[in-house]
C-alpha cells in the first residue's frame, strides 16, 4: 500500500480519535513503506549510516587509540570505543531525522498528509521506524569494521544483540526530540545547529571515547549522569562479559523519560503547525 491509497476526503482532528487500532497500524505501513521507497530512489540518503561507521572507527582507533591506550594497543581500545561508539552512532542518525521533518513542512509533504483520515502521530511512527532501520544499517557496519579491526566479543552473541537492541531503544528515544526540533524551528540548518550545539558537549562529556577517571572531578560527575555513558557503560559490559550493574536500567529509564515527555509534545507541535 502506498501513501496515496490513503488519500481520501479530510477528516477533522476531531474524527482522528475514532480511528482503531489496527487501521492505525495499516497507516504506519504504508507511511513506513512510503518513506523506504524513497531511500531507495535516493541511495545518497544513506551515505552517513553507510559512512560515518567507518570513519569514526578509523578516526578513533589509529589518531587517538595509542594515546588514550597506549602505542601498539590499539586492539585493546577497539573493545573499548566500539560500544561507545554504538551509542554516538544512535545519536547521529536521530539527529537527521529532524533535519528530514523540517524539509518535508516545506516542501508541503506533512500539509497533505495532515488533510488524510490518519491519526497524526502515524506520519512521525512511520519515520522512526524507517530511521531504525537506517540504525540498524549503521550499527551492523560498525560491528563488521569493529570485527576487521580486532573486535573481541567476550560475553555471547545474544548479549551482543541485547547491546545493539539497548542503543537502537535509546536511538528511537532521541529521534522525538529531534522532531520536535524540525517542527519547532524554521529551517533544517536551525535544527541541525541546534542539535550540535546541545550534543557535542554530551558525547565528549561522556565515557564513549575515554574512561572519566583521567576527567576533572566536576567533569567525572557529570559523565556519571550522563545517559550516553550509561548507554555505552551497558553495551561495553555486555560485549566484553562484564557486569552491567544499574547502567540497563538507567538507559531504558532514560529512554522512557525522553519518549514520554517528547514524543506528546511532537504530535502536538505536528498538529498545530502552519
Amino acid at each position: 500500500m502506498s501513501a496515496a491509497t490513503l488519500t481520501a476526503p479530510a477528516a477533522s482532528p476531531a474524527g482522528e480519535g475514532r480511528i482503531g487500532l489496527r487501521a492505525n497500524l495499516r497507516h504506519i505501513g504504508a507511511l513506513t513503506r512510503r518513506n523506504a521507497l524513497q531511500i531507495k530512489q535516493d541511495p545518497e540518503s544513506m551515505a552517513d549510516a553507510v559512512l560515518m561507521p567507518i570513519v569514526f572507527i578509523l578516526l578513533f582507533v589509529y589518531v587517538f587509540g595509542g594515546s588514550i591506550a597506549g602505542k601498539g594497543n590499539q586492539d585493546v581500545y577497539v573493545n573499548y570505543l566500539v560500544p561507545g561508539l554504538m551509542a554516538m552512532t544512535g545519536m547521529n542518525i536521530a539527529m537527521a531525522v529532524g533535519s528530514g521533518v523540517n524539509d518535508d513542512f516545506k516542501k508541503g509533504v506533512m500539509d497533505r498528509f495532515r488533510t488524510m483520515p490518519i491519526a497524526r502521530s502515524s506520519v512521525l511512527i512511520a519515520k522512526v521506524v524507517v530511521e531504525i532501520g537506517r540504525m540498524v544499517v549503521a550499527m551492523t557496519i560498525l560491528l563488521a569494521m569493529g570485527f576487521l579491526l580486532g573486535l573481541e566479543i567476550k560475553s555471547s552473541v545474544f548479549e551482543l544483540l541485547g547491546a545493539v537492541g539497548l542503543s537502537l531503544v535509546f536511538g528511537a528515544s532521541l529521534m522525538w526530540i529531534f522532531i520536535l526540533l524540525g517542527l519547532a524551528l524554521k529551517s533544517a540548518q536551525a535544527v541541525q545547529g541546534m542539535a550540535i550545539l546541545v550534543l557535542m558537549p554530551l558525547q565528549f562529556g561522556s565515557s564513549i571515547f575515554a574512561p572519566p577517571t583521567s576527567m576533572p572531578g566536576w567533569l567525572e560527575t557529570f559523565t556519571d549522569y550522563n545517559p550516553l555513558s550509561n548507554l555505552a557503560d551497558a553495551a561495553r559490559a555486555m560485549i566484553n562479559g562484564t557486569p552491567v550493574g544499574d547502567s540497563v536500567w538507567m538507559t531504558l529509564g532514560w529512554a522512557a523519560l525522553i519518549t514520554l515527555v517528547t514524543a506528546p509534545l511532537a504530535v502536538s507541535k505536528f498538529r498545530k503547525k502552519t
